[in-house]
Protein backbone atom coordinates (compact mmCIF):
# COMPACT_ATOMS: atom_id res chain seq x y z
CA UNK A 1 0.00 0.00 0.00
CA UNK A 2 0.97 3.87 -0.41
CA UNK A 3 -0.48 6.68 1.00
CA UNK A 4 0.37 9.43 -1.51
CA UNK A 5 -0.57 13.65 -1.41
CA UNK A 6 -0.89 15.15 -4.66
CA UNK A 7 -0.62 18.70 -4.10
CA UNK A 8 0.11 21.99 -6.05
CA UNK A 9 -0.85 25.93 -5.96
CA UNK A 10 -4.02 26.96 -7.46
CA UNK A 11 -4.24 26.74 -11.56
CA UNK A 12 -1.16 24.01 -11.57
CA UNK A 13 -3.09 20.94 -13.08
CA UNK A 14 -3.91 18.89 -10.07
CA UNK A 15 -6.95 17.46 -11.23
CA UNK A 16 -6.23 16.83 -14.59
CA UNK A 17 -3.29 15.07 -13.16
CA UNK A 18 -5.63 13.04 -10.51
CA UNK A 19 -8.19 11.97 -13.29
CA UNK A 20 -4.88 10.97 -15.44
CA UNK A 21 -4.06 8.78 -12.24
CA UNK A 22 -7.29 7.52 -11.89
CA UNK A 23 -6.97 6.02 -15.28
CA UNK A 24 -3.82 4.28 -15.01
CA UNK A 25 -5.48 2.61 -11.81
CA UNK A 26 -4.61 4.54 -8.66
CA UNK A 27 -7.61 4.81 -6.17
CA UNK A 28 -8.42 8.97 -5.85
CA UNK A 29 -10.15 11.55 -3.75
CA UNK A 30 -10.61 14.87 -3.84
CA UNK A 31 -9.92 16.57 -0.22
CA UNK A 32 -12.47 19.45 -1.66
CA UNK A 33 -15.03 17.13 -2.37
CA UNK A 34 -14.76 15.74 0.97
CA UNK A 35 -14.88 19.17 2.69
CA UNK A 36 -17.99 20.28 0.75
CA UNK A 37 -19.73 17.31 1.66
CA UNK A 38 -18.38 18.24 5.06
CA UNK A 39 -19.93 21.69 5.00
CA UNK A 40 -23.33 20.41 4.44
CA UNK A 41 -26.25 20.76 6.55
CA UNK A 42 -26.41 17.89 8.97
CA UNK A 43 -22.17 17.90 10.23
CA UNK A 44 -20.85 19.11 13.11
CA UNK A 45 -18.48 21.24 10.37
CA UNK A 46 -21.07 23.46 8.96
CA UNK A 47 -22.09 23.82 12.85
CA UNK A 48 -19.03 25.34 13.62
CA UNK A 49 -18.82 27.03 10.68
CA UNK A 50 -22.06 29.14 11.67
CA UNK A 51 -20.97 29.56 15.17
CA UNK A 52 -17.51 31.28 14.29
CA UNK A 53 -18.68 33.08 11.15
CA UNK A 54 -22.39 33.71 11.99
CA UNK A 55 -26.22 33.37 10.16
CA UNK A 56 -24.82 36.20 7.45
CA UNK A 57 -22.52 32.73 5.54
CA UNK A 58 -26.20 30.77 5.62
CA UNK A 59 -28.36 31.01 2.62
CA UNK A 60 -31.84 31.05 2.94
CA UNK A 61 -32.69 27.87 2.25
CA UNK A 62 -29.99 26.93 5.19
CA UNK A 63 -26.84 26.24 2.98
CA UNK A 64 -23.35 28.22 3.78
CA UNK A 65 -23.38 31.08 1.33
CA UNK A 66 -19.94 29.73 0.03
CA UNK A 67 -18.91 33.50 -1.73
CA UNK A 68 -19.14 35.06 1.08
CA UNK A 69 -17.55 32.33 3.01
CA UNK A 70 -14.72 32.58 0.80
CA UNK A 71 -14.98 36.27 0.83
CA UNK A 72 -14.60 36.45 4.98
CA UNK A 73 -11.74 34.11 4.63
CA UNK A 74 -9.96 35.00 1.72
CA UNK A 75 -10.32 38.90 1.97
CA UNK A 76 -11.34 39.16 5.12
CA UNK A 77 -8.32 37.73 6.68
CA UNK A 78 -9.92 34.43 8.12
CA UNK A 79 -8.93 31.64 6.63
CA UNK A 80 -6.90 30.22 9.37
CA UNK A 81 -9.75 30.31 11.42
CA UNK A 82 -12.19 28.37 8.81
CA UNK A 83 -9.23 26.25 7.69
CA UNK A 84 -8.65 24.74 11.71
CA UNK A 85 -12.61 23.76 11.55
CA UNK A 86 -12.29 22.10 8.13
CA UNK A 87 -8.84 20.51 7.80
CA UNK A 88 -8.80 18.02 11.03
CA UNK A 89 -12.49 16.31 9.89
CA UNK A 90 -11.23 16.32 5.98
CA UNK A 91 -8.25 14.43 7.32
CA UNK A 92 -10.15 11.99 9.08
CA UNK A 93 -12.63 11.47 6.21
CA UNK A 94 -9.00 10.36 4.09
CA UNK A 95 -8.43 8.11 6.74
CA UNK A 96 -11.13 6.12 7.07
CA UNK A 97 -11.24 6.29 2.70
CA UNK A 98 -7.67 5.12 2.72
CA UNK A 99 -8.35 2.42 5.79
CA UNK A 100 -11.48 1.08 3.52
CA UNK A 101 -9.11 0.82 0.09
CA UNK A 102 -6.16 -0.99 1.45
CA UNK A 103 -8.66 -3.82 3.34
CA UNK A 104 -10.08 -4.17 -0.34
CA UNK A 105 -6.46 -4.04 -2.36
CA UNK A 106 -3.14 -4.39 0.22
CA UNK A 107 -0.93 -3.16 -2.97
CA UNK A 108 -3.51 -0.19 -3.76
CA UNK A 109 -2.28 3.45 -3.93
CA UNK A 110 -4.38 5.96 -2.85
CA UNK A 111 -3.83 9.16 -4.10
CA UNK A 112 -5.02 12.58 -1.76
CA UNK A 113 -5.50 15.48 -4.23
CA UNK A 114 -5.12 18.56 -1.95
CA UNK A 115 -4.13 21.69 -2.38
CA UNK A 116 -2.71 22.35 1.11
CA UNK A 117 -0.99 19.52 1.93
CA UNK A 118 2.32 21.43 3.58
CA UNK A 119 -0.41 24.64 4.45
CA UNK A 120 -1.64 22.23 6.69
CA UNK A 121 1.02 21.50 8.02
CA UNK A 122 2.42 25.18 8.44
CA UNK A 123 -0.91 26.62 9.80
CA UNK A 124 -1.17 23.78 12.26
CA UNK A 125 2.30 24.48 13.90
CA UNK A 126 1.68 28.34 13.88
CA UNK A 127 -1.20 27.81 15.72
CA UNK A 128 0.97 25.63 18.54
CA UNK A 129 0.21 22.31 17.39
CA UNK A 130 3.39 20.80 17.16
CA UNK A 131 2.38 16.86 17.28
CA UNK A 132 -0.25 15.29 15.42
CA UNK A 133 -1.15 14.62 11.81
CA UNK A 134 -2.39 18.34 11.14
CA UNK A 135 1.43 19.03 11.70
CA UNK A 136 3.43 16.60 10.38
CA UNK A 137 2.32 15.53 6.88
CA UNK A 138 4.41 12.36 6.86
CA UNK A 139 1.76 10.41 9.38
CA UNK A 140 -0.39 10.58 6.27
CA UNK A 141 1.25 9.97 3.38
CA UNK A 142 4.15 8.00 1.91
CA UNK A 143 4.88 10.03 -0.88
CA UNK A 144 4.09 14.06 -2.06
CA UNK A 145 3.61 14.69 -5.77
CA UNK A 146 4.17 18.67 -6.21
CA UNK A 147 2.43 20.00 -9.74
CA UNK A 148 4.23 23.44 -10.29
CA UNK A 149 3.96 26.24 -12.97
CA UNK A 150 4.53 29.83 -13.37
CA UNK A 151 2.34 31.94 -11.01
CA UNK A 152 1.14 33.80 -14.22
CA UNK A 153 0.19 30.78 -16.10
CA UNK A 154 -1.61 29.40 -12.88
CA UNK A 155 -3.66 32.61 -12.40
CA UNK A 156 -4.57 32.39 -16.35
CA UNK A 157 -5.85 29.11 -15.50
CA UNK A 158 -7.76 29.84 -12.80
CA UNK A 159 -9.11 32.58 -14.59
CA UNK A 160 -10.34 30.85 -17.37
CA UNK A 161 -11.50 27.96 -15.54
CA UNK A 162 -13.86 29.81 -12.73
CA UNK A 163 -15.11 32.33 -15.46
CA UNK A 164 -14.29 31.05 -19.28
CA UNK A 165 -16.59 34.15 -20.59
CA UNK A 166 -14.37 36.77 -18.54
CA UNK A 167 -13.04 38.28 -22.39
CA UNK A 168 -16.21 39.98 -22.83
CA UNK A 169 -16.06 41.17 -19.79
CA UNK A 170 -12.56 43.34 -18.55
CA UNK A 171 -13.95 44.08 -15.23
CA UNK A 172 -14.61 40.65 -14.68
CA UNK A 173 -11.51 39.38 -15.71
CA UNK A 174 -9.48 42.00 -13.40
CA UNK A 175 -11.68 40.79 -9.96
CA UNK A 176 -10.78 37.16 -11.19
CA UNK A 177 -7.53 38.05 -11.41
CA UNK A 178 -7.39 39.78 -8.51
CA UNK A 179 -8.86 36.95 -6.34
CA UNK A 180 -6.29 34.59 -8.03
CA UNK A 181 -3.50 36.24 -6.62
CA UNK A 182 -5.10 36.49 -3.19
CA UNK A 183 -5.63 32.78 -2.76
CA UNK A 184 -2.11 32.34 -4.44
CA UNK A 185 -0.84 34.75 -1.30
CA UNK A 186 -2.02 32.46 1.01
CA UNK A 187 -0.24 29.42 -0.76
CA UNK A 188 3.55 28.38 0.41
CA UNK A 189 5.89 29.04 -2.73
CA UNK A 190 6.37 26.42 -5.14
CA UNK A 191 10.14 26.45 -4.53
CA UNK A 192 9.83 25.55 -0.97
CA UNK A 193 7.05 23.04 -1.81
CA UNK A 194 9.17 21.59 -4.14
CA UNK A 195 12.24 20.94 -1.76
CA UNK A 196 10.19 18.90 0.72
CA UNK A 197 8.37 16.87 -2.28
CA UNK A 198 9.21 13.30 -3.43
CA UNK A 199 8.15 14.01 -6.83
CA UNK A 200 7.86 17.70 -9.33
CA UNK A 201 5.91 17.73 -12.49
CA UNK A 202 6.43 20.92 -14.19
CA UNK A 203 3.15 21.43 -15.77
CA UNK A 204 4.20 24.23 -18.10
CA UNK A 205 3.25 22.90 -21.42
CA UNK A 206 0.61 20.52 -23.29
CA UNK A 207 -1.85 18.04 -21.97
CA UNK A 208 0.57 15.22 -23.87
CA UNK A 209 3.65 16.43 -21.54
CA UNK A 210 1.76 16.50 -18.36
CA UNK A 211 0.23 12.86 -19.28
CA UNK A 212 3.93 11.37 -20.09
CA UNK A 213 5.44 12.97 -16.72
CA UNK A 214 2.28 11.42 -15.05
CA UNK A 215 2.55 7.86 -16.23
CA UNK A 216 6.50 7.97 -15.10
CA UNK A 217 5.34 9.16 -11.87
CA UNK A 218 2.95 6.51 -11.73
CA UNK A 219 5.11 3.38 -12.72
CA UNK A 220 7.34 4.27 -9.45
CA UNK A 221 4.39 4.47 -7.18
CA UNK A 222 2.83 1.52 -8.51
CA UNK A 223 6.17 -0.52 -8.22
CA UNK A 224 6.60 0.28 -4.08
CA UNK A 225 3.10 -0.23 -3.73
CA UNK A 226 4.13 -3.49 -4.92
CA UNK A 227 7.14 -4.14 -2.92
CA UNK A 228 5.18 -3.02 0.33
CA UNK A 229 2.45 -5.33 0.63
CA UNK A 230 4.76 -8.36 -0.27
Amino acid sequence: MLRVGLTGGLGSGKSTAAAILRELGAEVVEADALGRALMEPGHDVYDQIVRVFGPEVVNQGGTLNRPRLAELAFAGGRLNELNAIVHPAVIEEQKRWMAGIFARDPAAVAVVESALVFEVERDAIARGEQEGVLADWRHRFDRIVLLTAPDDLKIERYVSRIAPDVTSDPARREASIADARVRLSKQMPDEEKAARADFVIENISDLVSLRQQVAAVWERLRTEARATSL
